[in-house]
């Protein structure tokens, strides 16, 4: 009775095995667009101020080395990554240090400081969501050239897209500059850059993607740039900006409703960094954290990008006591937190 419970067993784990290894239980590669949150480099290849490619960013990156991303080490895709058992980051498409059989189990896009918004990209001269698909067909070609038409087919079919935009629309470019504010409601340039969202869906599943995640934005107004300025609040989080970010989210969420159903074979989920973020930042000792409010990097108030420099003294030590990593980005130890969540919750049916 004892060997054939083991024999039982033995056959299980074969089964599951079998299971987490067959062709349709993972992707072959993941594809991401959007901004600094996943933007893992291209920004130190075009001409613009919007780049992290120098110390101390980087810190904890593998050797220490600042590669573009905005953290002191990872970022959520490198962990996404990883969890698909693929490689433990993803490389920019535009780092000449890489090349089309690095980019064929993963790439990014992504531009820090862009967004939906051709408007919000103009503010620092950054890649436009519109350039990111165009970099997207020229990869198409070159992956084609490189797997072979049915390989790349298969390849491009199967693979998880990840897109991950919409903050810098709001604090970059509606709430800074006068151009859409005076144009439009808040409620209605959510409703504009839905807009664009289902636009770049589309877009991307007439290019043959069909496993794609839609990313939503997080609690804005609990950033450490816009607690420095909320004096009458005492420094907590600004909650109008949280608000506008539940409001978009939940449109956004209703958009992946909506295409689900109106694009035969599609997958698409909606990847919402919200609240996991704001329960890390409200609960911070719970994941292991001793600083939320302000970030790791010189004050912590304000600073990010350049005026992160190696040379401030007031830069921590340990980032990993820290939420976040500048006064916009998260730390790594965050960005590995956020993604687990996402992985087990959301993008658990591409696994």
């Amino acid at each position: 009775m004892a060997n054939l419970h083991i024999s039982c067993i033995l056959l299980l784990t074969q089964f599951l095995v079998l299971l987490s290894t067959s062709s349709g239980a993972k992707v072959p590669a993941i594809i991401v667009f959007g901004d600094s949150t996943v933007d893992a480099g291209n920004n130190n290849h075009i001409p613009t101020i919007a780049r992290s490619n120098f110390e101390p960013y980087g810190r904890d990156f593998a050797g220490g080395k600042p590669t573009g991303r905005f953290s002191n080490g990872r970022i959520p895709t490198d962990f996404i990554s990883e969890a698909f058992g693929l490689k433990p980051t993803i490389p920019a498409y535009l780092d000449p240090t890489f090349n089309i059989s690095d980019f064929a189990t993963g790439v990014t896009f992504a531009s820090a400081g862009t967004g939906y918004d051709n408007a919000t990209s103009a503010v620092l001269s950054v890649i436009p969501l519109w350039k990111e698909l165009e970099y997207y067909k020229d990869y198409q070609k070159r992956l084609k050239a490189y797997q072979g038409e049915q390989k790349a087919s298969e390849t491009i079919t199967e693979a998880l897209y990840m897109t991950s935009m919409g903050t810098n629309d709001f604090l970059e470019n509606y709430y800074a500059f006068p151009v859409r504010s005076s144009r439009y409601t808040v409620q209605e340039y959510q409703d504009y850059l839905v807009g664009i969202a289902g636009s770049f869906i589309k877009e991307l599943y007439g290019l043959g993607a069909r496993k794609i995640s839609l990313g939503g934005i997080p609690p804005m107004g609990c950033l450490p740039l816009e607690r420095t300025g909320n004096f009458i609040g005492r420094n907590d989080c600004v909650e109008r900006y949280n608000t506008v970010s539940l409001e978009f989210n939940g449109k956004l969420e209703k958009l992946t409703s909506t295409l689900n159903k109106e694009l035969p074979g599609i997958k698409l989920v909606f990847s919402n960094p919200y609240y996991p973020l704001l329960n890390i930042i409200r609960q911070p000792s719970s994941y292991g954290f001793d600083v939320s409010s302000v970030a790791c990097c010189a004050t912590g108030m304000f600073e990010m990008g350049y005026a992160c420099n190696r040379n401030d003294m007031f830069t921590c030590t340990d980032a990993n006591k820290y939420v976040f990593w500048d006064s916009f980005h998260p730390t790594q130890k965050t960005s590995r937190i956020i993604s687990d969540y996402l992985v087990k919750n959301v993008l658990t049916q591409f696994l």
